[in-house]
């Protein structure tokens, strides 16, 4: 007897449209995994997160990763409440971790105008490691503005304002499992605001 069909996953209200699905994240970071293994073998690495974004992305890819690893945090504010970058990030919340002569490897949940991974990688190379890798869910290339590519790369997308999967708006929309496109009109400092 056939199972039935199930529903595609409901748009959530405050979505234009569904650009990465749950279940193309998961079989991403599968191949993700893989690719990292092949960069490190057997040994062992850093991880050094870029919260709060990237805590789900990297979450689900650690545990694709058999290889002993180290976690650590980093906290950057670049976006605020707004749409769009807000010039130099600032870190909020630094290492813990000894890095020096180990290998690092640096996860965001988006590569965007650069500003923010290149400020997190110059301040990891300034603590010497032996060497310093960088890995990105996203990569939104049209808003590029400096000079730096991820090592690693899970989707390349168009230059549309996403949530979901730990991306947000104003600390919204984090916990939705996929990744959506914003509705423009709930691009505002308020967006959970009725009306």
């Amino acid at each position: 007897m056939s199972q039935p069909k199930l529903p595609p996953a409901a748009l959530h209200p405050d979505l234009a449209e569904v650009l990465l699905t749950e279940g193309q994240i998961r079989e991403r970071i599968k191949t993700l995994a893989r690719e990292i293994k092949a960069a490190y073998g057997d040994g062992e690495f850093t991880i050094i997160s870029l919260i709060n974004g990237a805590v789900m992305f990297t979450a689900d890819l650690m545990r694709e990763i058999d290889n002993p690893v180290r976690l650590d945090c980093i906290r950057v504010s670049s976006y605020g409440a707004k749409t769009k970058s807000i010039g130099t990030p600032q870190v909020i919340y630094s290492l813990t971790l000894d890095i020096k002569a180990r290998d690092v490897l640096v996860i965001d949940d988006i590569l965007d105008t650069g500003k923010t991974l290149k400020l997190v990688k110059e301040l990891v190379q300034e603590l010497k490691p032996a060497s310093c890798r960088t890995c990105v869910l996203l990569d939104k290339k049209a808003r590029r503005e400096v000079a730096l590519e991820a090592d690693f790369v899970g989707f390349e997308i168009p230059d549309k304002f996403v949530v979901g999967y730990g991306l947000d708006f104003a600390e919204r929309y984090r916990n939705l499992p996929g990744i959506g496109v914003l509705k423009p009109e709930k691009q505002t400092t308020t967006p959970w605001a009725s009306g």
